[in-house]
């Protein structure tokens, strides 16, 4: 479903993705229009001091200090 026709409040965000790599590839999968992102590589970062998850969306991801995803832009 095209988001234009989603209501308002009713659009899902990374930060509400459940803390586990299946829920955040779901919501990739969705977010993309049914591609499929597959993890690429995860590793332990000492600059981030936490676990870094690249994807295949070319995009890196992390959980924060209280379980919600964002996206690593200084990787």
């Amino acid at each position: 479903m095209s988001s234009a026709f989603v209501k308002e409040g009713e659009a899902r965000h990374l930060k509400d993705v459940a803390p586990n790599i299946g829920a955040l590839l779901f919501f990739l999968r969705v977010e993309n229009n049914g591609t499929v992102i597959r993890d690429e590589k995860i590793y332990f970062s000492q600059k981030h001091g936490r676990d870094v998850y690249e994807m295949s969306d070319g995009l890196a991801y992390a959980l924060d200090d209280e379980n919600h995803w964002y996206i690593i832009l200084d990787i």
